[in-house]
């Protein structure tokens, strides 16, 4: 296809921006024709003279763009309209056609959440990353955080989300809910999801983490007591931190050093599951919920966390490319 004198005059500028590069990365490690697979089967056909329906991939890219830069719908067909980056991604061509509405996408979001369609794209995406041998089933590490919504009562129904509590973490009041995981212990990668309100105790939820083939689980100190609960699923072993006023109090003896040293040992594999948290807070900006109740959230959450996982796999991705280009 003829590329515009815009595209072109875009495609030589001097300055790869965040947007590009992360726009270019995730273009390059997505497996798009398997998750198509997994969203034409719901996807509504077009019948009669009307206009036919935009595209599956077009609306996925779409959406991707949208819960990477957390856009709103408005927002997301306003920002096809102002960056070239974007409108490459998504591949509308301006000359020739016009974005797809935010109405589209509105709609096209529920599908995502009326089939849990996300839930399949999460699946797909670690299916893909296991296939090329980069997801491995050893170890687990679990781990919890908050995402903050709103507590304002400005709004139209006068109140909070009902579906996200408060808790207390140290000293400070949290509103929202809570995003458990559980991760690869090698790669760092998430291999499971679970979300509740946020003053739901991380050790309840523990389990429910695990796939059921890891030998061992490595959890923070949060999760103490967690092997003598009676939703225990497997035989694995678990590594739970010491809690911190145990720790500090260790004697510095031959036994207290020794001791110290499993506890960082124990803290350098539990770190990776950092990575996801990381990736989702700092790179997609989820300081904060964008929707109201959880089964919004969370189908947002599989999106993102299939995504974060492609950005923690990529360079062994790339590396794998260039093995088979050469």
């Amino acid at each position: 296809m003829q590329r515009s004198f815009s595209e072109l005059e875009y495609a030589a500028k001097p300055k790869v921006t965040r947007r590009d590069r992360l726009l270019g990365e995730i273009e390059a490690v997505t497996p798009w024709a398997a998750l198509v697979a997994e969203i034409e089967p719901f996807y509504l056909k077009g019948e009669g003279r009307g206009r036919p329906p935009i595209g599956v991939e077009r609306m996925l890219r779409m959406y991707i763009a949208q819960q990477c830069f957390g856009l709103s719908d408005e927002g997301t067909e306003d920002a096809i309209y102002d960056s070239q980056a974007i409108r490459g991604f998504v591949r509308i061509d301006l000359s020739r056609e016009a974005a797809p509405d935010a109405t589209t996408l509105l709609k096209f979001r529920r599908l995502l959440e009326t089939h849990k369609l996300t839930e399949r794209v999460f699946a797909t995406i670690n299916g893909y990353l296991a296939a090329k041998g980069l997801m491995l089933k050893e170890g687990t590490v679990v781990d919890a955080t908050i995402i903050a919504a709103p507590s304002s009562t400005k709004n139209q129904s006068g109140q909070r989300d009902p579906e996200m509590h408060q808790t207390k973490k140290g000293n400070q009041w949290h509103f929202g809910m809570k995003m458990h995981i559980g991760a690869d212990a090698s790669s760092g990668l998430t291999h499971t999801l679970i979300t509740t309100p946020d003053n739901v105790n991380d050790v309840t939820q523990g389990h429910a983490l695990l796939h059921g083939e890891e030998r061992v689980v490595f959890a923070d100190a949060g999760y103490q007591g967690i092997d003598k609960r009676n939703e225990k699923r497997t035989d694995a072993t678990w590594h739970v931190a010491m809690r911190p006023g145990k720790r500090q109090a260790l004697p510095d003896t031959k036994v207290g050093r020794l001791d110290e040293k499993i506890e960082r040992i124990k803290a350098s594999i539990r770190a990776k599951v950092e990575h996801p948290f990381h990736i989702l807070k700092n790179l997609f900006g989820l300081r904060k919920v964008r929707y109201r109740g959880l089964a919004k959230n969370t189908a947002q959450l599989f999106t993102l966390l299939g995504l974060a996982n492609l950005m923690i796999a990529k360079r062994r991705l790339f590396a794998l490319h260039a093995q088979g280009a050469s």
